[in-house]
């Protein structure tokens, strides 16, 4: 049978685009298929690039003492400049190395073809040896609550406001929720925000959890833990949440923000026997293949965990390598770093006390305060601190939590330690490595050095 392509990519977030360079690469003829107008997927055009565009701009606002006069809408026009920059950018690695950009909407009609409704008009079909499907995927929208109102908006609606509330209710505190949290009330916006657990962001090192919610609330965030909500009611003027435990919360606007669906629905799934779990997410094995179609592919966001664009890259090169060579020997890295981009921001890998508590394993902890080091002093970012966490015996490295400016940056350097085997995993490096001086790196031997003391 002939095919009109190798491998048709359906999707152009970070899994798409690592499936398609890859397929590409090595030689395959490839085409990708996304229903945005442009290249870049979820990620560049609702998710990641906007969403940490604002919260940088936020903070030049905040570092300019300009961020009471600045309107939300001129935030999201320069979010959108950056935006068209990264469409060009990713464009251009799809047209110099050959591949078919192909905009519409994608649905299987039989195992090896596509229809597709195209954005300009039409419907055509395409066929290929194999797929990968890398769609993504979108807010989840809980079927009580009218998310056509204008006053209340999701994760992706929310880069469509047209002006600047003057307060805002944020249903939900992971990470979506604590980012818009901190961008809103950097804008000095009245931020409600409603956490349906008893902690925010529970996964993370309880003195993390500690410190970004004594940062959110000193900076005026109003946290309400272990709430849900009872019913959603809005008019022309307010928004108004009902919670179960009789409180009523009013703000101008309301930002839906617990959990995601992937992007899986009216993709004719069932006409070729995908089966997906009650969230959408693609049921897959551990080399990306759909469990029914060993010839297509899924990754990214819409297979679910790790739900991380750096991740969803990595998972599409797998994946395609794999669909190509019948086998794939790299894998997702064991310990994948947390980012998360509030004011300031969080970034984590390995285990937490919590967790080496409870398998009772040995182990001490060291702390570098950024108050304490020279180069926070010279850019007066103070707030935050690295903690390193080892075994008291053999002084492995088996955590590190930072909280702070640059958080998502430092971690790399503790991340690159903690991929090494035997006596180069240790606390011993950062002891004994000469760091630049000043630095936020020279937090990693403040850190060690404080751990290193408590167990000598």
């Amino acid at each position: 049978m002939t095919f009109d392509y190798d491998i048709l990519v359906i999707g152009t977030g970070p899994g798409g685009e690592g499936a398609a360079m890859k397929s590409v690469k090595e030689g395959k003829r490839v085409a990708v298929i996304d229903n945005f107008t442009s290249v870049g997927g979820n990620s560049t055009h609702r998710g990641t690039i906007p969403s940490k565009a604002l919260r940088h701009y936020v903070q030049q606002l905040i570092d300019n003492n300009t961020h009471r006069t600045t309107r939300f809408p001129d935030l999201l026009d320069r979010a959108a400049a950056l935006i068209g920059h990264q469409v060009d950018l990713r464009t251009g690695y799809y047209e110099r190395n050959e591949v078919d950009i192909i905009l519409g909407r994608a649905s299987f009609v039989d195992a090896h073809t596509l229809e597709v409704a195209l954005l300009n008009g039409g419907v055509e079909r395409y066929s290929a040896r194999g797929f990968v499907i890398a769609t993504g995927s979108r807010p989840y929208h809980p079927p009580d609550i009218d998310f056509f109102h204008p006053r209340i908006r999701d994760s992706d609606s929310i880069l469509n406001l047209e002006e600047t509330p003057r307060s805002i209710t944020i249903y939900g505190a992971g990470v979506i929720g604590c980012e818009y949290a901190s961008i809103f009330r950097g804008l000095r916006i009245k931020v409600n925000l409603i956490n349906s657990r008893s902690q925010l962001l529970s996964y993370l090192d309880d003195e993390i959890i500690d410190a970004v919610s004594y940062h959110l609330s000193q900076n005026g965030v109003h946290i309400r833990h272990s709430e849900e909500y009872d019913r959603v009611e809005a008019n022309d003027k307010e928004v108004r949440v009902y919670l179960q435990s009789n409180k009523q919360i009013v703000s101008d606007i309301l930002l839906w923000a617990q959990g995601r669906t992937g992007n899986s629905d009216h993709m004719g799934l069932e006409n070729v026997g995908i089966e997906t779990d009650k969230r959408g997410s693609i049921l897959i094995n551990d080399a990306y293949q759909t469990t029914t179609q060993p010839h297509i592919y899924a990754v990214g966001d819409v297979v679910g965990f790790p739900s991380l664009a750096s991740a969803a890259y990595d998972q599409g090169r797998f994946a395609a390598t794999h669909l190509i060579f019948g086998e794939c020997e790299q894998q997702l890295v064991e310990d994948i770093p947390t980012g998360i981009y509030t004011i300031p921001e969080i970034s984590s890998i390995g285990f937490t006390e919590k967790e080496l508590t409870a398998e009772k394993v040995p182990y001490e902890a060291g702390h570098a305060y950024f108050r304490h080091i020279a180069r926070a002093q010279v850019t007066g970012r103070l707030t935050g601190m690295l903690k390193i966490l080892f075994h008291r015996e053999t002084f492995e490295i088996l955590g590190i939590h930072c909280f702070g400016s640059q958080a998502s940056e430092i971690i790399h350097i503790g991340q690159a330690i903690m991929a090494q085997k035997g006596a180069a995993n240790t606390l011993m490096y950062f002891i004994n490595t000469t760091f630049n001086y000043p630095t936020m790196a020279e937090a990693y031997r403040v850190a060690a050095l404080n751990g290193f003391n408590r167990v000598k």
